[in-house]
C-alpha cells in the first residue's frame, strides 16, 4: 500500500524515511529521528520499533522551543541558529535546522553517541535540503 500523499503537496519520498532510518541505526543509542516543517507538520518519520515516546510529539513540542531559540539568535544578532541539543533524564534530542523552514531532529538514549549523531545530521543536511527544494 502506498503512503498517502503529504500535506504539503508532495508524496512522502523513500530517501527520506531511508536516510532517517540510517542516522538512528548508525548512531549508538539511536531511537527516532524526523524531518519536520516550522508549522509542526512532519515531512517522515523514523522510530525503532522499542521507541518509549512518539518523535512527532517531541518535533511538534520541541519545534516551539526552536522557534523561540531561532528569534533569540536574530534579536542578539547571534546569526542564524543551526543546532540545538536538549537533554533529558530519558533522552537527548539533537535538532539540526533545514533552512528557514524544516528541520531535522534526532532522540538518542542518555547514554548514546551525540558525536556521531551529530556528525551524521551535518552530513545528511544538505540532502535533505536538496530534496525539500
Amino acid at each position: 500500500m502506498a503512503d498517502p500523499p503529504s500535506s504539503l503537496g508532495f508524496e512522502a519520498l523513500p530517501m527520506f524515511q531511508d536516510a532517517l532510518r540510517e542516522i538512528v541505526d548508525r548512531t549508538e543509542g539511536g531511537v527516532a529521528s524526523l524531518i519536520m516543517d516550522s508549522e509542526g507538520i512532519a515531512v517522515e518519520s523514523y522510530a525503532r520499533d522499542d521507541a518509549p515516546f512518539d518523535i512527532t510529539t517531541i518535533g511538534i513540542e520541541f519545534g516551539v522551543v526552536l522557534g523561540s531559540i531561532k528569534r533569540a539568535a536574530e534579536s542578539l544578532e547571534a546569526g542564524q541558529a543551526r543546532e540545538v541539543a536538549i537533554g533529558t533524564e530519558k533522552m537527548t534530542t539533537l535538532i539540526r535546522t533545514l533552512g528557514e523552514t524544516y528541520f531535522l531532529a534526532l532522540a538518542i538514549r542518555p547514554d548514546g553517541n551525540f558525536g556521531k549523531g551529530r556528525f551524521l545530521m551535518r552530513a545528511a543536511a544538505p540532502k535533505f535540503l536538496a530534496e525539500l527544494g
